[in-house]
């Protein structure tokens, strides 16, 4: 788990790969590992997920760290362990998916939005917590959230930009999530959509250097 929390701590951007067609899986990682990405977040709601997640651990080797996102229960949380997952993301805060991930050793990123909503979720365990959405505060929120709360680490995710990325991290970010503004998923790739997705990863480890 430490090694975990270290390499999303090193590395900062964790691309979340959305609902994407299994096929599409393997081209999208390797487009945003030549790009430069180490981390790498499948959803619950993309098709045969478990597979996915396997098949991502097996072909990079822990070269790319790979996690679940959208878990919203410790029953999904328990399966995605189970298939490899490194890390869980939530988009709420479910102490009981806190406590299940924590109980396999697994890193816990639930998501919050308010200052009560954060407190609660790293008081019962949780790694990191994954401010969402994000683009509804703004960088400055990171800030103000630090100012009386200063031990506890946020991670910005939806709504995070090349253009802000950057802001986020000077306001105090640990690490972001990266979804649409990296990861299309919405349409069949082309190779020029990966070579897009490679430039674009660039841009943003480019964005945030010396941070």
């Amino acid at each position: 788990m430490i090694n975990t929390l270290q390499k999303i701590s090193d590395h900062k951007l964790v691309a979340v790969v959305r609902g994407a067609n299994p096929e599409d899986v393997m081209p999208i990682a390797e487009a945003l590992f030549d790009g430069g990405i180490r981390i790498m977040e499948i959803t619950m709601d993309t098709p045969q997920v478990e597979s996915v997640i396997r098949e991502l651990n097996k072909a990079f080797d822990g070269e790319m760290v790979v996690g679940a996102g959208t878990v919203l229960d410790p029953e999904s949380a328990q399966t995605a362990i189970m298939a490899g997952a490194k890390f869980i993301f939530s988009p709420t805060v479910n102490t009981e998916t806190i406590k299940m991930t924590k109980r396999y050793g697994v890193v816990s990123i639930p998501g919050a939005l308010t200052p009560t909503e954060i407190l609660t979720a790293y008081e019962h365990g949780a790694d990191l917590i994954k401010v969402f959405p994000a683009s509804v505060m703004g960088p400055g929120y990171l800030k103000d959230v630090h100012g009386p709360m200063p031990h506890v680490p946020l991670m910005p995710t939806g709504g995070v930009n090349v253009s802000n990325v950057r802001e986020y991290f000077e306001k105090g970010a640990v690490a972001a999530g990266l979804g649409s503004a990296l990861v299309r998923t919405d349409s069949p790739l082309t190779n020029d959509d990966l070579q897009a997705m490679t430039a674009n990863a660039k841009q943003f480890i480019d964005a945030i250097e010396g941070v």
